[in-house]
């Protein structure tokens, strides 16, 4: 009978490989937040006189990569990255994710615009048919949240406001809840248009490149 592996077993075999098949000298590499992540940034701390260094999405990832004296970059002060290494909330097989539940999903956003290739590693319960499950997180400017808050209800969704959560960027996040995300594309623009949101969790406009995805026997799926 093959043993099965726990969630945090299953999170650091997903980070192993991302850094095993991704990871090269010289390299730029973009860093997402979470305790997956965390797994990625240990084990990249043994190539860290041979990459170029990171830029990290939140001050929790560039806290821990400073501890372990891997180099962190400003992003206005590099070109573009080679890499981005991040988990998710939730994804999909169209590699359509929903991320924010670190609160990070402004500055991971512009790191996976700023990337030639977004990966991302989760365990298998993160892999979903359709997202909307996971609470979409968005970030909004604190004087506009009820103002949000209520455009989202019209949006069919139940917002909440994470109290005593402020993020990176000096703002506030709602999470919105019992949303139909039928199309990722359309309701993340959508959503974005709304004044006052900083932007939203849904990564569909910018997908998802390559997902690493870890399951309890062991095995590791990659969905290109």
């Amino acid at each position: 009978m093959t043993q099965q592996l726990d969630q945090g077993q299953l999170k650091k075999l997903a980070a192993e490989y991302a850094f095993e098949h991704y990871v090269k000298p010289d390299m730029l590499i973009g860093v997402g937040t979470g305790s997956t992540v965390k797994y990625f940034i240990e084990k990249l701390a043994e190539v860290k006189h041979l990459i170029k260094g990171t830029v990290s999405s939140s001050s929790a990832s560039t806290l821990l990569l400073q501890q372990l004296q891997i180099p962190v970059f400003d992003l206005n002060s590099v070109d573009q990255l080679d890499v981005y290494i991040d988990g998710a909330d939730e994804v999909t097989q169209y590699l359509h994710a929903i991320k924010g539940g670190g609160a990070a999903l402004t500055r991971e956003k512009i790191l996976a615009a700023n990337s030639k290739k977004f990966v991302c590693i989760v365990d298998e319960s993160k892999l979903v048919a359709k997202l909307g499950k996971f609470p979409l997180p968005i970030e909004v400017i604190p004087m506009a949240r009820s103002y949000v808050a209520r455009e989202m209800v019209k949006l069919g969704g139940t917002p909440d406001w994470r109290n005593n959560v402020v993020t990176d960027n000096g703002n506030w996040i709602l999470d919105i809840h019992n949303l139909d995300i039928i199309d990722p594309v359309a309701l993340e623009r959508q959503i974005n248009s709304i004044t006052g949101v900083v932007t939203n969790g849904i990564f569909a406009l910018r997908p998802v490149n390559e997902l690493i995805v870890a399951s309890a026997d062991g095995k590791i799926k990659v969905i290109k």
